[in-house]
């Protein structure tokens, strides 16, 4: 290898010489629609089925690497043509086609979104993605383009992406990090067309302590949405700064945070440098929370705002996504290291470091508290959601010392189930059979939940005959895989043999997929092993589990789950039926998800924020078998048994090992009571008509609703539209109304220890008889306030066993009369639709219209009540 100490290496590019008839072939492999498009796909399969699967189906590098005798027999094979011309023309229609927006609420997309993410999984050959979250992101961006949404996305392009992984004899687990080929990958260098880069690479620069480090930029086209990739592997920065973009998740603590200083504020530069100034910002987990404080800088230069003012606008901007339902899961900061990067940066924010460390905190006075990067998210956002029903509520018990007062029901987080993009991870198969008796309304109208009801006219012999097409074609394939996996570690030729033949087409098939945490709990099956090998071992209804699922490489405890499975596997009489999949990413996940007959999970309840592979995996009928979490929580509750198994019934337990001994008995007996017995019950035209019936369920109940089609509309509906117009609001008249409400809030924080709540009357010494109306009475002290400033209001509802409100409703009082010395008297009644034993209590709150949908940290006061009811936890205040 030269090396450039000794020469100067001037580079070029090298392309593809594609025949003519051939060049729209460049355009389809370069943007990324072809992977969620199998007649896309069908494509590159055919040039060559081999250099296909070679290249990781990578078809800017296939098309690189073909003969030209392959590439000349293609260009004179009209049914070739046809079938290139029939996704030339589809491309251009999906590009073409009229927003859901305009069609839905009559939005134009004279606006624009910036979706910011450490990580994106699109396809198998562009490895910058871990698992779910990018799987997430991506299929995010997928079904964005689907739907039209104006929105771009930032990321980064890592030089080594994410650890590849691959196991030793022991089952241990071993990592390596090969670099991606950038120049043979479905990505372009962003070039300017005027000034500096003119004709060459947009960078920007970004402050580290001491030094300017630059950052190149990528696009990533996918549809019709523009990902814009983050590299700072550039010859001008230093060794330690061109690592910042090297591994995903990799390095340590210091690592972390100069990622998310690129992410963030490198990530706004990035867009300005593009000329894109974003409307709303979406910072999918805490991350990229940093592009909150460039924000506010921005504004403070432009309009010479205060912090508060600034932060005003920039909030009412920025959406953010939690996906973590522990406090452990998010990145937090050393006060020292925040301090440290951001010494001089502090200043441009009108902000003191105090101030600044404040934001990331959950209780504001406690100086040696870490920096949250989800405390800051939420401190600079109006719009904060979790990513199923029951990790909203872990969301909001988790950061309510942020709102102190504030009842659990009213934190402001929301949720906004996770969902997974129909057409990436359906089957060809099945995509198919949906179009031959859905016809095309199910992609193009993804709001028409009804279509999905004519998969019950499904014939029961077809979706069996495609469902077993699939475990076939997964088995051939775990069974190749499988054979290099044992080759690699040093298995004789007989033991391979007889490994790999011993995976049935046509046994129940059961898949475990997932990142290896100790908290997924993937040994639970092995807890009795004698019930699960009695289970294995019998030859009249066979049974099999296809395992995948990669460690972090500093979770020591996850290694050693994989080790026990690899273990247990080998040393057991009837281990062949567990099979361990290595090196589980997007192309494995597809395979599992589309032949297996069974989804297992089994987290922790309350651990799992949402957990995407059994949507997956639920699309294509396979059911689900899951612990009663995350998604599978409320989907469940929803359709019950129809569509699946629970394990337990969502019991939370204070011994853990009690807890994994029950609910692993409970996964036994379901699978050696209720799902062993329905797969092998066959009628005489060897159907299990029961089973079917199921499958039919599962997918008309959970295809229209657990996708990201229905996920991004629900974005659009309940944040990106309310943000876009509460930001346009705050932007009218020079900022007029920004200013309005910052002078709102900071009169009602100075005044607001001066209020009081003198007085509440009611008649509670008898019984009130449903729908009758309680009166109730109040006088206030509104001190340095007046009633146009603040509401009045009672917050009643039906007490719980510990005197607490369980399920709060708010009704306002309506001012009745000033008795002088700014005291006021208020009135309200309520009514109890059942009987029982009920509660109110009376609070203060502000009562501007600007205010209207906004929860302020600390400015809610109860009657002679420090905290809310249920509220049982530190309080904290407003920063800065």
């Amino acid at each position: 290898m030269l090396s450039t100490q000794n020469a100067r290496i001037r580079s070029f590019k090298v392309v593809p010489s594609l025949p003519e008839p051939l060049k729209p072939l460049l355009p389809i492999a370069r943007n990324l629609w072809w992977t969620w498009h199998p007649e896309a796909v069908e494509l590159f399969h055919r040039l060559d089925a081999a250099m296909w699967r070679e290249t990781h189906h990578n078809p800017v590098k296939m098309l690189g690497n073909l003969p030209q005798q392959t590439l000349d027999a293609a260009a004179a094979d009209e049914g070739f043509l046809n079938s290139l011309q029939h996704v030339t023309n589809n491309l251009a229609r999906h590009l073409d086609r009229v927003p859901w927006l305009k069609k839905a609420h009559n939005v134009d997309n004279d606006f624009t979104i910036a979706y910011f993410c450490t990580e994106f999984g699109l396809t198998e050959c562009l490895q910058i993605y871990s698992g779910g979250l990018g799987c997430l992101a991506g299929d995010h961006l997928k079904s964005a383009s689907e739907l039209g949404m104006p929105l771009v996305a930032i990321g980064f392009l890592y030089r080594n992406g994410y650890f590849q992984q691959y196991l030793n004899a022991d089952g241990w687990q071993q990592e390596y990090n090969p670099e991606l080929d950038f120049a043979n990958l479905p990505v372009e260098k962003v070039k300017g067309t005027e000034g500096e880069f003119k004709d060459k690479q947009i960078r920007i620069r970004v402050q580290m302590p001491g030094r300017e480090i630059q950052v190149g930029l990528w696009k990533c086209t996918v549809g019709r949405i523009r990902l814009f990739l983050l590299d700072t592997n550039l010859p001008e920065n230093s060794d330690e700064d061109r690592a910042i973009t090297s591994q995903l998740y990799g390095g340590d603590m210091e690592m972390r945070i100069k990622q998310e200083i690129v992410l963030g504020i490198g990530g706004v530069h990035a867009l300005s440098a593009m000329g894109i100034e974003p409307d709303v910002c979406h910072m999918n987990e805490g991350h990229s929370a940093f592009l909150a404080l460039e924000r506010i800088r921005r504004l403070i230069e432009k309009h010479d705002l205060t912090f508060d003012q600034a932060r005003v606008q920039a909030s009412a901007s920025h959406v953010f996504t939690t996906h973590t339902p522990v406090p452990a899961g998010i990145d937090r900061f050393p006060p020292e290291m925040v301090t440290r990067y951001f010494k001089d940066y502090v200043s441009s924010l009108k902000l003191d470091m105090e101030g600044l460390l404040a934001l990331g905190r959950e209780n504001v006075y406690n100086t040696k508290e870490m920096f949250s990067m989800a405390v800051l998210a939420i401190r600079t956002a109006d719009w904060a959601n979790g990513v199923s029903k029951l990790h909203g509520h872990v969301s909001r018990d988790m950061w309510k010392p942020i709102w102190p007062g504030v009842p659990d029901t009213e934190i402001p987080i929301g949720h906004v189930t996770n969902g997974v993009h129909a057409r990436s991870w359906l089957s060809g198969d099945m995509i198919m059979m949906l179009d031959r008796y859905l016809g095309n309304r199910w992609q193009a109208d993804p709001a028409d939940h009804a279509v999905w009801e004519a998969v019950n006219d499904i014939p029961d012999e077809e979706i069996w005959r495609v469902h077993e097409r699939r475990r076939q074609h997964l088995i051939l394939w775990a069974r190749r895989r499988l054979t290099k996996q044992l080759e690699a570690r040093g298995v004789s030729h007989d033991e391979i043999i007889a490994t790999t033949e011993e995976l049935n087409p046509s046994a129940l098939t059961i898949g475990f997929a997932r990142r290896f945490a100790t908290y997924k709990r993937g040994t639970l099956m092995f807890r009795d092993p004698e019930r699960l090998m009695t289970m294995l071992e019998n030859q009249d209804r066979p049974m099999q589990f296809l395992i995948a699922g990669k460690a972090h490489p500093a979770d020591g405890g996850g290694k050693d789950l994989i080790r026990q499975i690899v273990q247990f596997a080998r040393d057991s009489k009837a281990g062949h039926r567990i099979v361990f999949l290595e090196n589980y990413d997007i192309h494995v996940a597809r395979y599992l998800v589309q032949g297996c007959d069974i989804w297992l999970n089994t987290p922790r309840r309350g651990m799992e924020a949402s957990g995407t592979s059994g949507m997956k995996a639920a699309l294509n009928g396979v059911l689900n078998c899951s612990i009663l979490d995350g998604w599978w929580d409320e989907a469940y509750a929803d359709e019950g048994s129809d569509v699946g198994w629970a394990i337990g019934r969502g019991e939370n337990y204070s011994n853990l090992d009690h807890a994994d001994e029950i609910e692993s008995r409970a996964l036994m007996d379901l699978l050696d009571k209720q799902i062993m017995p329905m797969f092998y019950d066959r009628d005489r035209l060897g159907l299990p008509r029961r089973w079917i019936a199921r499958m039919k369920m599962c997918i008309a109940k959970l295809a229209p609703v657990y996708n990201t089609n229905r996920m991004v509309q629900d974005y659009a509906e309940q944040f990106y539209i309310p943000a876009l117009q509460r930001t346009r609001l705050l932007r009218e008249n020079k900022l007029a109304k920004t200013i309005e409400l910052d002078e709102i809030k900071r009169k009602l924080r100075g005044a607001w220890g001066t209020l009081a709540i003198t007085d509440v009357m009611a008649d509670t010494s008898r019984a009130v008889d449903v729908h009758q109306a309680l009166t109730v009475k109040t006088k206030v002290q509104l001190g340095k306030l007046t009633p146009n400033d603040v509401r009045v209001e009672l917050f009643y509802g039906p007490l719980d066993n510990d005197g607490n409100i369980a399920d709060g409703q708010v009704v306002g009082f309506k001012h009745l009369e000033s008795t002088g010395d700014n005291q006021h008297v208020y009135e309200a009644s309520v009514t109890a639709d059942t009987s029982g034993r009920f509660g109110f209590a009376v609070r203060i709150t502000p009562g501007h219209p600007l205010m209207t949908d906004i929860v302020e940290p600390g400015m809610i006061l109860w009657d002679k009540a420090p905290t809310a009811p249920k509220s049982k936890r530190a309080s904290s205040a407003s920063p800065a």
